[in-house]
């Protein structure tokens, strides 16, 4: 069984492409402190590789990416710094 994860800050992104989608991310976790979860909204594709990478690159924990819809994705991201 998956542990729940509580979620302190929603971004919904739909609409937007790289690389707006990490970017505005990166600028909400900036506003957050460290071990907050923020959860991300996405409906591009190529964003559901590309944002956890880059999260990743700058040191913080991508907790999941999901597919929750057929062209709908939900990346969870842990603030580490």
């Amino acid at each position: 069984m998956q542990e729940r994860i509580r979620v302190d800050r929603e971004l919904d992104i739909r609409g937007e492409v790289c690389p707006f989608t990490f970017v505005k991310s990166k600028l909400a976790l900036e506003n957050m402190k460290v071990g907050e979860v923020l959860r991300v909204l996405i409906d591009y594709e190529p964003s559901a590789k590309n944002v956890p990478r880059s999260m990743e690159d700058e040191g913080q924990e991508v907790v999941a990416v999901n597919r929750i819809g057929d062209n709908l994705w939900e990346i969870i991201i842990r603030k580490r710094k």
